[in-house]
């Protein structure tokens, strides 16, 4: 069996019924814990992730078109996009679905302010009949003008990023097997990525076999376009673009890949393009990346702190501090998510605690170039966090010419 019919018959076997319930269940269990009485949900990912229901995920990204009401308990109410009402027929955890306001000046012109009214009303009045008088309702976000209108509503409003985020993080075992289908989608297009790289070709030629396959197999989208080759990968952030790829370059990629089912496939590489022989410099900078998220690895394991995971982290050689990578790791799910744990230089700043737990997904990161450098190397694994330790999702081999010494 080739490894994208794997991959097809891997996603019929998930029970996506009991993967939306399960979700459901987080997000109101959340809401419970804080005392909310509901949640409004705008970012098209936390709906995703809620009640199991998408639509032109990158354009609701920035067009507040689509949002959903949640009740701590009662039904739930997803507003969509004009004639998008069929879009959700058969799921189960949506009670009803209503047309959306879009909170927009595109959409409403100078009629902006009386379309939130019109929005804040409703929310208002769905709130009230299936919440307690004194409870308070949680947004993930809201435009200016929705945010105005529902404060002029009485309603106690509340950040709703903490209870979604805090949801998405412990990871239910059919979240698990669909993560492992969108891991195996993108180490196919790594693949192909490595057996097409060679010189003369442009870094965006390169990347696209990576959408390829994700696209083929029912991914969504690529969040970035971080993949840049030669000089362009010190420093790290630099994206993809019409570059012609030379001989005896490094290639750095990070494939931000929501692939199958929306899971995130966050995983790094670095590839030496051409036959010949790495230089030392190269074989240096990537074994260095590669004993630290080696070491991080290792190191990983549930019940520790946030502080002391990253306290006791691999210690980033002085040279390549300035240039690091903002995170030691950080949860991975529908996209990048909560935790986020910084280096220990960074935490009294940046940092902030918790507990690594079961069923956590984090990504272990690793960015290696020095100021001024010549290149850089990105490495990444992709980690579920067990009652024992950790299990890494992906096989993808590193490259053994740049390890030998």
């Amino acid at each position: 069996m080739s490894k994208l019919t794997s991959i097809r018959h891997a996603k019929t076997q998930i029970d996506l019924v009991r993967l939306r319930k399960y979700r459901l269940d987080r997000v109101r269990g959340q809401l419970k814990r804080l005392g909310y009485g509901g949640i409004v949900i705008f970012d098209p990912v936390n709906l995703r992730y809620a009640v199991g229901s998408r639509n032109m995920q990158v354009f609701m990204l920035r067009n507040p078109a689509r949002y959903v009401f949640i009740p701590t308990e009662g039904p739930v109410t997803l507003f969509d996009f004009p004639n998008c009402e069929h879009l959700s027929d058969g799921i189960e955890t949506i009670d009803e679905v209503r047309p959306a306001v879009t909170l927009s000046y595109v959409a409403s012109g100078e009629n902006l302010h009386d379309n939130a009214r019109t929005w804040a009303r409703e929310i208002a009045d769905l709130f009230r009949t299936h919440a307690g008088p004194d409870e308070k309702l949680a947004i993930d976000y809201v435009p200016s003008a929705g945010a105005l209108a529902l404060a002029s509503e009485g309603i106690d409003i509340v950040d709703g990023q903490e209870p979604v985020e805090h949801a998405r993080s412990i990871k239910s075992e059919e979240e698990i097997q669909a993560m492992a289908i969108s891991v195996r989608t993108a180490e196919e297009g790594m693949i192909r990525m490595q057996q097409a790289l060679e010189p003369g070709m442009t870094e965006n030629e390169l990347w696209a076999h990576l959408h390829q396959v994700n696209i083929s197999q029912g991914g969504d989208y690529i969040e970035t376009r971080l993949l840049s080759s030669g000089s362009r990968t010190n420093p790290w952030f630099q994206e993809c673009s019409d570059k012609v790829i030379q001989d005896g370059e490094l290639v750095a990629f990070d494939t931000d890949m929501n692939g199958p089912f929306g899971y995130f496939t966050d995983i790094s590489r670095t590839f030496y393009c051409g036959s010949g022989r790495p230089t030392d410099e190269q074989k240096r900078l990537y074994q260095t990346a590669y004993e630290q998220i080696q070491e991080n690895i290792a190191l990983l394991k549930p019940g520790m702190s946030f502080r002391e995971y990253a306290e006791k982290s691999w210690r980033i050689p002085e040279e390549f501090f300035p240039n690091r990578y903002f995170t030691v790791a950080h949860g991975t799910g529908l996209s990048g998510e909560y935790p986020y744990i910084v280096y220990p230089q960074d935490f009294e700043e940046k940092g902030y605690d918790g507990i690594i737990k079961p069923n956590m997904v984090l990504s272990v990161e690793s960015y290696i170039g020095s100021p001024g450098g010549k290149e850089g190397v990105k490495l990444e694994e992709q980690l579920l966090v067990t009652k024992d330790g950790v299990e890494n999702f992906s096989d993808f081999p590193f490259e053994e010419k740049l390890l030998r010494s």
